[in-house]
């Protein structure tokens, strides 16, 4: 069975978009109506391709759900429902969201979890949505799972059109989650749980080259955004996920300058953000597994648009691995225990980057390449500042790395950059329109 781990969009939201459209025009002042109690809960939430022995991710959302004891209800309504999946009559073949449902309910049990079962809310059964019997099982589980697809299927499935208030079964998981629940998700199961101006699609050379659009548009290159957002479970910043598989820093940094956000966080895949008291004061972040989470903070940068294009100074990146935590309401970073600062030695120039945001155009690119150069201009003595460029042009995007004051890189054997912190980035169209 093949499972929806992939960017998040689908070529076609057919049967659903009809039921979002009056989702993309720009809220009123009504529009957002839902509250945000006080939520002593937490969030496990993915940046996409969780793979199934990641015995970290998933034992962790277990143990929030209460250990051995935990039962673990699983949504997948942004995957396509059965009617729509021409191989739903073969287990081995299917993705859509029952037999994803089924999928991650046996990977919890798997993983330790006393039971997992599939919410049966999708796009062949809206009307569960507000089911009192489904609530019902809502409240037996203590804990969440959101699977991966298209974000746009969960507005249509579990919020009430242009009004965007919960449904029965949303309004239950956000009083679970309140009461200390865990909720998690991966790829569009993380992207839902933004506030305003959840972003729909989009790549990051268009979405410097032509900003973003509220909306939802078949075009994946370009760069949409749902104005009253998803469900609104963390707030402290932006959502995007597959960052460093799909180079996806410059529509984040585009969207987050576009819309007035001051912070960003860039999910990379089979790695989670953990966030303690969503919402509060106290609300705390912890990074968990194999890659690493960045940080856009946008509070000094300044966006405007040249001759040449759009342009952006005095954002700054952090880059935070296995281990660290994150103070929101501060902005303060706390490394891992075992980690030092880095005062290396090395003089190596850092590599040339003529594609910095991993273009799908390029059969030679690389993924993970914004961070490849943050990172060895972090571990180098020989140079304080660094260029990439975008692989397209007309404009051609130049993106420039700074180790300013402020700047530390912190590792755990003394010889390679980790964990960044504060690096100054700056956006600049370097060649005319063509």
């Amino acid at each position: 069975m093949r499972v929806p781990h992939g960017p998040g969009r689908p070529a076609v939201l057919a049967g659903a978009v009809s039921l979002v459209l009056a989702l993309t025009a720009a809220p009123t002042a009504h529009a957002e109506t839902h509250h945000d109690p006080v939520q002593h809960g937490s969030l496990v939430l993915v940046g996409g391709g969780l793979k199934d022995d990641n015995t970290d991710v998933y034992g962790e959302i277990i143990r929030r759900a209460g250990g051995d004891k935990a039962r673990i209800g699983v949504l997948t309504a942004a995957s396509v429902p059965e009617s729509q999946d021409p191989d739903a009559a073969d287990p081995d073949k299917c993705s859509n969201s029952a037999c994803n449902g089924d999928y991650y309910a046996s990977l919890f049990k798997k993983h330790g979890a006393a039971d997992a079962q599939w919410i049966p809310v999708d796009l062949d059964h809206v009307a569960n949505a507000d089911s009192d019997s489904v609530v019902a099982q809502v409240n037996s589980m203590t804990g969440f799972f959101f699977g991966g697809g298209d974000q746009a299927r969960y507005i249509a499935t579990l919020l009430h059109g242009d009004a965007h208030t919960d449904s029965k079964v949303l309004a239950a998981i956000r009083a679970k989650l309140s009461q200390g629940a865990v909720v998690a998700g991966s790829s569009a199961g993380a992207q839902i749980a933004s506030g305003p101006d959840m972003v729909s699609g989009g790549d990051s050379y268009e979405a410097l080259r032509d900003g973003s659009t509220p909306g939802y548009f078949e075009d994946p290159t370009r760069l949409g955004y749902f104005p009253h957002g998803g469900f609104g479970f963390l707030r402290s910043g932006l959502i995007d996920t597959h960052t460093g598989t799909n180079g996806r820093e410059g529509r984040a940094l585009r969207l987050a300058a576009d819309t007035g956000h001051e912070r960003v966080y860039a999910l990379d895949e089979n790695t989670a953000l953990v966030v303690d008291d969503p919402g509060t004061s106290r609300e705390v972040i912890t990074v968990l597994g194999p890659g690493g989470i960045a940080v856009l903070d946008l509070r000094e940068a300044r966006a405007r648009t040249i001759q040449a294009g759009w342009a952006l100074s005095d954002a700054r990146y952090t880059y935070l691995t296995d281990g660290d935590r994150y103070d929101a309401r501060h902005w303060l970073t706390r490394p891992a225990r075992g980690k030092r600062i880095l005062i290396s030695g090395a003089h190596t120039p850092v590599p040339a980057n003529a594609d910095v945001f991993y273009s799908v155009n390029n059969p030679n690119g690389t993924p993970y390449s914004f961070r490849a150069t943050a990172r060895a201009l972090a571990s180098t003595r020989a140079q304080y500042t660094a260029t990439a460029s975008t692989y397209e042009a007309g404009p051609r995007f130049t993106i420039a790395f700074a180790k300013s004051p402020g700047f530390a890189a912190w590792s755990s054997d003394g010889i390679a950059a980790q964990t960044l912190i504060d690096m100054r980035i700056a956006v600049a169209p370097t060649d005319p329109v063509q």
